[in-house]
């Protein structure tokens, strides 16, 4: 496991229950406070802590990095924990980063990408994600909420 500084290790799964990561990249805790015509007005930090706390079919944790090694060390622990699930909203590395694609596809894990944001209706260079192709699925335009769908769906995968 790394000991990397700009990680916080992921609690141990301990619970019986399916341990699933929500893992946010670059710009994304500020969520609510930046670009609330894009990303609305509700801040994402508390918002998803809420999320966790109120779901009882598994462990959630939440991690934030705005480092593309960082988000790589997290999938990679998370494989190591025996988490069943990783839900990634990769920011703006969506669109750029190989090294984030090539551990999504070395990892077991079903990985699920979520955006608030709808991509697809946003500037031509966000029209294509490099991850996509190694995640289980995407979710994407539905706000906030995109992170509630995302749980639902990594929920059934852990199942």
């Amino acid at each position: 496991m790394s000991t990397n500084s700009l990680i916080e290790p992921l609690p141990t799964p301990t619970t019986g229950q399916p341990a699933i990561l929500i893992l946010n990249g670059p710009n994304l805790i500020q969520v609510g406070q930046r670009e609330a015509e894009i990303y609305g007005s509700t801040p994402l930090v508390p918002y998803l802590e809420q999320l966790a706390r109120e779901t009882t079919e598994a462990t959630v944790a939440i991690r934030y990095s705005h480092y593309e090694g960082a988000l790589i060390e997290y999938l990679y622990m998370a494989q190591e924990l025996s988490y069943q699930a990783v839900i990634l909203n990769a920011g703006g590395y969506t669109h750029t980063s190989v090294a984030l694609a090539d551990a999504i596809r070395a990892i077991a894990l079903p990985v699920i990408e979520v955006h608030i944001s709808q991509p697809l209706a946003r500037e031509s260079y966000r029209h294509t994600s490099l991850i996509a192709p190694y995640c289980r699925g995407s979710i994407a335009g539905f706000g906030i909420v995109s992170y509630d769908l995302a749980l639902q769906a990594a929920l059934q995968l852990s199942r």
